[in-house]
């Protein structure tokens, strides 16, 4: 109960004590020659926040393949999506500027819809084709600008009670790396739902791994292995999270 407070507390400062930070961000980005050092500094303020947060949760990460991430080129990030901490857990590690693609319920929160849009998110609704359409269109533009995307191809968390449970992949959220030729990065995270999710309200200390798989092109699969390029990245995660039942 202890963790959970003091993680609601950190959250809820850091969105208030922020609201500054963000304004003189703002100010710096006017400048078109200053907005990039405005976007790394937004970047590495929250990736900080982020990594306090995991301290006081209480996890204990183990990275996997950190060397499979390129740090100058910007890439298209997928991976399976158990829990909210998946996002904090991967996004601090990100190198480069990130944009996360997140359910538009999120767009409605304040402060953090703020933050969220000035580190490049995207806010998608999956119900509506066109408006998911608009969002992929945005996240193909981001690369093209050198902004990294990360998306999970599920669409949702998943709620199996197997690590390997995992709802099939939607072959539209990787057309941003088809379309633009870009590298994707595979990341298989394990116990990240036993740190909140399976003892909902409450966050207890728990290991989780975190592993980045070897990136994969596009460009290079086979005809049919791009045909059914969801079900080859999804193999790529599952195969790494069969390893994960061997680790401590």
């Amino acid at each position: 109960m202890i963790r959970t407070f003091f993680v609601l507390l950190y959250v809820v400062l850091f969105l208030i004590l922020g609201i500054p930070v963000l304004g003189v961000e703002w100010l710096i980005a006017k400048k078109k020659e200053w907005r990039y050092a405005a976007d790394i500094s937004q970047l590495r303020i929250v990736q900080w926040a982020f990594r306090c947060i995991c301290f006081i949760s209480g996890i204990k990460l183990t990275v996997i393949g950190e060397e499979h991430v390129p740090a100058d080129e910007p890439v298209l990030y997928i991976g399976n999506h158990r829990s909210y901490f998946d996002i904090i857990v991967s996004y601090a590690r990100c190198p480069g500027l990130t944009g996360y693609i997140s359910k538009n319920s999120i767009e409605r929160i304040p402060l953090l819809s703020l933050w969220m849009r000035r580190l490049y998110c995207l806010f998608i609704d999956r119900s509506d084709i066109k408006q998911s359409l608009k969002t992929i269109l945005s996240g193909i533009e981001n690369i093209k600008n050198g902004i990294s995307v990360c998306i999970y191809p599920e669409g949702g968390r998943g709620v199996g009670t197997d690590e390997l449970d995992m709802l099939p992949f939607k072959e539209g959220s990787l057309k941003i790396a088809e379309k633009t030729g870009c590298k994707i990065i595979p990341m298989a995270i394990t116990g990240s739902a036993d740190v909140f999710e399976k003892h909902i309200p409450w966050i207890k200390r728990t290991p989780v791994i975190l592993e980045y798989g070897n990136p994969i092109e596009p460009s290079k699969l086979s005809k049919e292995e791009k045909k059914k390029l969801g079900l080859y990245c999804q193999t790529e995660i599952r195969e790494m999270l069969e390893r994960h039942k061997n680790i401590p």
